[in-house]
């Protein structure tokens, strides 16, 4: 599906996460329709959400190093900052590279600490776990798996179509920034 880049960009005024080592280059996706549409009705169920139970991909082939879950889905505009990364599951890609993926919908991870996983493969279905105000999946790719000891590391993508503007272009070894929707063609 397609997904609008709400937060993510290498500046403050970008990204949200900037100020914080292990999210500084993190993403933050919203699904969204074919009309460009995030929700449906008044938002004030997950379910009203585009994002809400969409299939989370393995950005990589890795080992799936930790995996969070039994976090409770949150009510739209209200967060969990106790359990800040809600359900969620990290991958290390290779020596110093480990993607997190976060806020996974209660009781939807597939993988479990250990598996080998492939680029593509179902990790689990987008929630609002965790410190979230609606659903959408959180993105970020850091140097380590402990994820307090982090740094990010920019993330880019092989190939993805990217919608900014009413203009459609392919783009191969990009990062996308925030306003720009992205899908894979």
């Amino acid at each position: 599906g397609q997904w609008l880049v709400f937060w993510g960009g290498d500046t403050k005024a970008l990204n949200q996460h900037h100020d914080v080592p292990n999210q500084k280059l993190a993403f933050d996706f919203i699904g969204v329709n074919e009309k460009g549409e995030t929700r449906k009705g008044d938002g004030k169920t997950n379910e009203d959400y585009v994002a809400f139970g969409r299939e989370v991909l393995a950005p990589a082939d890795g080992l799936v190093t930790d995996v969070i879950e039994g976090v409770r889905e949150n009510v739209p505009g209200s967060m969990n900052p106790f359990s800040a990364l809600g359900n969620a599951v990290f991958i290390q890609h290779r020596e110093y590279e480990v993607s997190v993926l976060a806020h996974l919908k209660l009781g939807s991870v597939r993988v479990k600490v250990g598996d080998k996983v492939k680029r593509g493969q179902i990790l689990g279905l987008c929630g609002n776990s965790g410190n979230s105000s609606e659903p959408h999946l959180h993105y970020h790719l850091q140097n380590t798996s402990v994820v307090q000891d982090g740094s990010g590391i920019k993330c880019y993508f092989l190939n993805v179509m990217v919608t900014k503007d009413g203009k459609r272009e392919s783009k191969a070894n990009y990062s996308p920034i925030k306003g720009e929707v992205i899908g894979i063609e």
